[in-house]
C-alpha cells in the first residue's frame, strides 16, 4: 500500500478526533467542578450563629455545589433559589455565564482593572476557539480538494490550517487558564475565591473535569493530524517524481515504427511488400529482368 494512502488515512481519522473533542470541550459544562461541602458550612454556621453565613447559604449561588464551563454555571445537585436557572441540553439546571457582549445597562462600569483584564481574556477565549473551528473548516476543504486530486500542495495546505487551529485552541486554552488564575487569585468580584467567606474556602474544592480534559486531547490531537498531513504531503510529492522518472525513463525505450506502403513486382505484377519491407524477392520464377523468361 503507497505510504500517501495510510498517511492520508491516519491524518483524515486523526483530525475527525480532534475536531469531535474541542466541539464536544466548547460545549459541555463540566471544565471546572466546585464541590462546596455544605453540610459543613451549615453545622459552624448553627454553631457560632453567624446570621451573615446563614443568610448566604441560601441566597448566594456559590455556596452550592456547580459546574463550570465556557458559557454556563450548572448545579448537578441542589440550585439556588434565587438564582433563575434553565434546564441546559442535558438536563441539568444552568444560568448563563454573563460576558457583557452588549453592555446594555452599562453594568461593566464600576469594574477593577483586575475584573476587567478577566473579562477581555474570556471573550477573547470564545473568539479563538471561534476562529479555529473556521480554520478546521478550511483545513476541510483543502484535504478534500488534495485526497481528490492527490495534490501534495492541497495536503501542505491543509496541514497548515490544521496546525493554525491548534494554535488558536491552544491560545483558548491557555486564555481559559489565565480566567482561572484571575477568578482565584484576584480580587475580581464577590463571587470568586478571594472575596469567599473563610469558612467557605475552607470547605470548598476545586477540581478540573473532563471538558477540561478533552479540550487539552483536542489540543494534541490536531497538532498530530498536522504532522500526518505533512507527511502524506511529502509521500505524495515522493510519489509522484517517482511516477514521472519512471514515465520519462520508459519514453527513450519506445522506437517509432512507420508502415511502408511500397510495391514489389511479383509475376510481372505489383503486389505489396509482405511485412512492410520493400522488395526486390526474388523466387525460382521471378518477373525481375534478366530472368523473367
Amino acid at each position: 500500500m503507497p505510504c500517501s494512502a495510510v498517511t492520508l488515512s491516519l491524518a483524515t481519522i486523526t483530525s475527525i478526533v480532534a475536531v469531535s473533542l474541542l466541539t464536544i470541550a466548547f460545549a459541555t459544562d463540566n471544565w471546572l467542578y466546585v464541590d462546596v461541602k455544605r453540610t459543613n458550612i451549615q453545622n459552624y454556621a448553627a454553631k457560632s450563629e453567624d446570621k451573615v453565613v446563614l443568610e448566604q447559604l441560601t441566597s448566594k449561588y456559590y455556596y452550592y455545589t456547580r459546574t463550570k464551563g465556557l458559557f454556563r454555571i450548572c448545579y448537578p445537585k441542589e440550585r439556588p433559589p434565587t438564582v433563575k436557572t434553565y434546564l441546559s441540553p442535558v438536563e441539568t439546571h444552568c444560568n448563563n455565564i454573563n460576558y457583557y457582549i452588549p453592555d446594555e445597562n452599562n453594568e461593566t462600569s464600576g469594574l477593577t482593572d483586575d475584573a476587567w483584564t478577566k473579562l477581555h481574556m474570556g471573550r477573547s477565549m470564545i473568539a479563538l476557539f471561534i476562529i479555529s473551528f473556521l480554520s478546521v473548516f478550511a483545513a476541510f476543504c483543502t484535504g478534500v480538494a488534495g485526497c481528490w486530486r492527490r495534490s501534495p500542495g492541497n495536503v501542505t495546505a491543509t496541514a497548515i490550517l490544521m496546525l493554525f487551529a491548534c494554535l488558536l485552541s491552544a491560545g483558548a486554552m491557555g486564555l481559559w487558564h489565565g480566567v482561572e488564575y484571575f477568578e482565584k487569585e484576584k480580587v475580581v468580584g464577590e463571587e470568586f475565591y478571594q472575596e469567599w467567606n473563610p469558612i467557605l474556602q475552607e470547605n470548598t474544592d476545586l477540581t478540573y473535569d473532563w471538558s477540561f480534559i478533552l479540550g487539552w486531547l483536542g489540543v494534541f490531537t490536531s497538532l498530530a493530524a498536522s504532522f500526518l498531513f505533512l507527511f502524506s504531503s511529502c509521500c505524495l510529492a515522493t510519489e509522484k517524481d517517482r511516477d514521472d522518472l519512471t514515465a520519462n525513463g520508459n519514453v527513450q525505450y519506445i522506437m517509432p515504427v512507420y508502415p511502408q506502403k511500397q510495391q514489389y513486382a511479383y509475376a510481372g505484377y505489383p503486389v505489396a511488400a509482405p511485412g512492410g519491407y520493400p522488395g526486390p524477392y526474388y523466387t525460382t520464377s521471378s518477373g525481375y529482368a534478366p530472368y523473367n523468361y
